[in-house]
């Protein structure tokens, strides 16, 4: 399982010590889910059901609607492919960063 993220911060996050949950520690958020980038906020539990070898994108965030993401084509490959989902949810191609 993978899922497509879009970033649009240009720089590292500082991180210090009020950053730290009760328990002492810091938690990064490595879904891409969370709304409080760069710590996590729990919005990786929408991804328990998630399948290997499938790449998925969310809409805006954890709690918006799941889309499979069957073909991923670099614009310098070309036309894209056609879409093929094993998923309920919406079928989509992603070519040069654009949902089509």
């Amino acid at each position: 399982m993978a899922r497509t993220v879009t970033h649009e911060e240009r720089g590292p996050a500082v991180l210090d010590e009020s950053d730290m949950g009760d328990d002492g520690r810091i938690y990064v958020c490595e879904c891409g889910l969370s709304d409080s980038k760069p710590l996590c906020d729990g919005s990786h539990n929408a991804t328990a059901d998630e399948s290997d070898g499938v790449v998925y994108e969310y809409a805006d965030d954890a709690d918006g609607d799941r889309r499979v993401i069957a073909d991923i084509v670099y614009a310098e490959e070309g036309s894209a492919g056609t879409a093929d989902s094993t998923d309920s949810t919406d079928s989509t191609k992603r070519s040069a960063g654009k949902t089509e």
